[in-house]
């Protein structure tokens, strides 16, 4: 598979979404995500936009559904979104609607293994209920409420290579990574890169000296598209 670059649009105005989605196409991004807070502020209306505004262009609608699973994702793929995130800690029967809807409307559906006790055995059930792709995700309260303690928090890249070698589907990291890191998980074996806007904006050691977001957002669309193919090796069962 060839490597994926979706930025995240964490971003709870409408009008400052739309500009970072527009530097975004321009720098070579692959995927446009409208992101939990993004939805949470425009809701569908927000993924209408997007859609509207980029008719071509992959939108992930990152609404994290727990419940509800079916109705959630018909009407994220009605208003155009071409993946939905469902949570591996949801019932195993809202993970296997929300793949039913996926196979309906024809949609990609992300499983997300945040707050798993087993991050690699619920990367495992959700390719097992059907979803199509799995984010390896570790959660901000997790991470910040760990660090605040004086602990060492967990960085996705910790299990991302058990995660990629225990399931047969693509792979994306998602939680605290740097550009750097997130840079490189196709070296681990995940295609899929994801940068948060807000990381692309507040300069990270990647972007110091390298101009403004547009002109980063290219230079890591250009290191991440240099990979080439990423084989994903169908699970053994």
């Amino acid at each position: 598979m060839k490597p994926i670059v979706q930025v995240s649009l964490d971003l709870t105005d409408i009008k400052e979404a739309m500009e970072m989605a527009h530097t975004a196409m321009r720098a070579g991004v692959d995927w446009l995500e409208a992101g939990t807070p993004f939805i949470l502020a425009e809701g569908l209306h927000g993924v209408r936009a997007l859609r509207k505004e980029f008719p071509h262009i992959p939108v992930v609608a990152d609404l994290k559904t727990m419940d509800g699973g079916y109705l959630e994702a018909q009407m994220m793929a009605k208003a155009g979104a071409t993946h939905v995130v469902v949570m591996a800690r949801a019932h195993p029967e809202t993970i296997k609607v929300v793949v039913q809807a996926g196979k309906d409307y024809g949609i990609t559906v992300m499983g997300d293994n945040l707050g798993c006790e087993d991050m690699v055995d619920g990367a495992r059930v959700l390719e097992d209920l059907g979803c199509d792709m799995i984010i390896h995700h570790i959660g901000y309260d997790e991470r910040r409420g760990i660090a605040a303690r004086g602990e060492v928090a967990p960085n996705p890249l910790d299990q991302l290579k058990a995660v990629v070698d225990a399931v047969g589907i693509p792979v994306q990291a998602v939680g605290g990574l740097s550009l750097e890191q997130a840079i490189a998980c196709p070296s681990y074996g995940a295609p899929l890169v994801v940068i948060g806007a807000p990381l692309a904006i507040d300069a990270d050691s990647f972007s110091k000296g390298a101009g403004n977001v547009e002109e980063v957002l290219r230079k890591i669309c250009e290191k991440v598209h240099a990979y080439g193919d990423i084989p994903i090796t169908p699970r053994v069962r």
